[in-house]
């Protein structure tokens, strides 16, 4: 059923984070704002497979034969031929206002069937394809919610700032062996509580244990590339204690996206092979497409943990079950 507990106030406060932060990430990042599509044809290979289990919502356009399309997961490999079209130059890159449908999410207090977040991407050069690249990134994009935060503390009396200074960095390995006997989610849990906001490195290559601390399409961020600390991955996940949940809260997944070296092998890991004849594909293992780094940011998460709200109906509106 449809589920909206969203007050005229919290509608308000939500706009305010949202624009705040946008024009901080912007001005940090240098990104300019660009529109974004809510559907891509199907068999471009320039939808987000999550997962690689996700369905996604799709339909047939009259007017082009009747050709299917697809309501977008996310805007991940979409994003990068934006780059290349725009002729965006290393340094600079675009920010858009993502609208997606994700079907096949477990609902929850922090899952909706409609996502909307901050889908970024900046070129960069080949020599920036590193972990000191991806940890100032992080940095930087922490410190848009720290400004964010300060300004929405300003204008509801009612809220305190409440997060941390700085972002604790750690592997997906490291966390593992810090607590071997937890499983993935706990482990976010366990160290989000102890540090308050942290970024995990590393996610979708199989660890020590065998299996990856969590799902990662082969085709966008590197999760498979060797890096300065010994580890693999050029990826990551920022996640932020929230209080009223007393759980870890995701607020986005990034990463350094794919080269054609390592587009090939995670292709190869994943076993599918096939995807390298899609046009997105093809062009990136022919060096068409800029390197670059990018994520999403999960606009209704970021306003749940700013405005300490304990379900996502609370800043948008949606369905949930009873």
């Amino acid at each position: 059923m449809f589920r909206s507990k969203k007050s005229l106030e919290t509608e308000k406060a939500t706009e305010k984070v949202k624009e705040l932060f946008a024009q901080e990430l912007c001005c940090r990042l240098s990104l300019d704002k660009v529109a974004a599509p809510i559907a891509v044809m199907e068999h471009t290979g320039l939808n987000d497979e999550l997962n690689g289990i996700e369905k996604p919502v799709s339909f047939t356009i009259k007017s082009l034969n009747y050709a299917r399309a697809e309501i977008v997961h996310s805007l991940a490999k979409w994003k990068r031929m934006r780059l290349k079209e725009l002729e965006i130059p290393p340094g600079r890159g675009i920010l858009t206002d993502m609208k997606a449908l994700r079907p096949d999410e477990d609902l929850s207090p922090t899952h909706s069937v409609f996502v909307d977040q901050w889908d970024w991407e900046k070129a960069i050069s080949q020599k920036q394809r590193n972990l000191a690249c991806l940890k100032n990134t992080v940095c930087s994009i922490y410190d848009a919610i720290k400004v964010t935060e300060e300004g929405i503390c300003t204008s509801q009396k009612n809220l305190r700032p409440f997060l941390p200074e700085e972002v604790h960095f750690i592997h997906a390995e490291e966390l593992l062996q810090r607590f071997p006997d937890k499983p993935p989610k706990q482990r976010e849990k366990l160290i989000c509580k102890e540090f308050g906001t942290v970024f995990i490195c590393g996610i979708g290559a199989p660890l020590s244990n065998g299996t990856p601390h969590d799902g990662r399409a082969p085709d966008y961020d590197d999760w498979s590339s060797e890096n300065e600390e010994g580890f693999t991955g050029l990826n990551g996940d920022i996640l932020c204690w929230h209080p009223e949940l007393n759980d870890a809260l995701e607020l986005s997944s990034m990463g350094a996206r794919v080269d054609a070296l390592a587009l090939d092998r995670q292709l190869d890991i994943r076993a599918c092979p096939e995807k390298a004849s899609y046009p997105f594909h093809r062009m990136l293992l022919q060096g068409a497409l800029p390197q670059s780094i990018g994520g999403g940011i999960g606009q209704s998460r970021l306003c749940m943990l700013l405005l300490r709200k304990s379900h996502i109906g609370e800043v948008q509106s949606g369905i949930w079950p009873e």
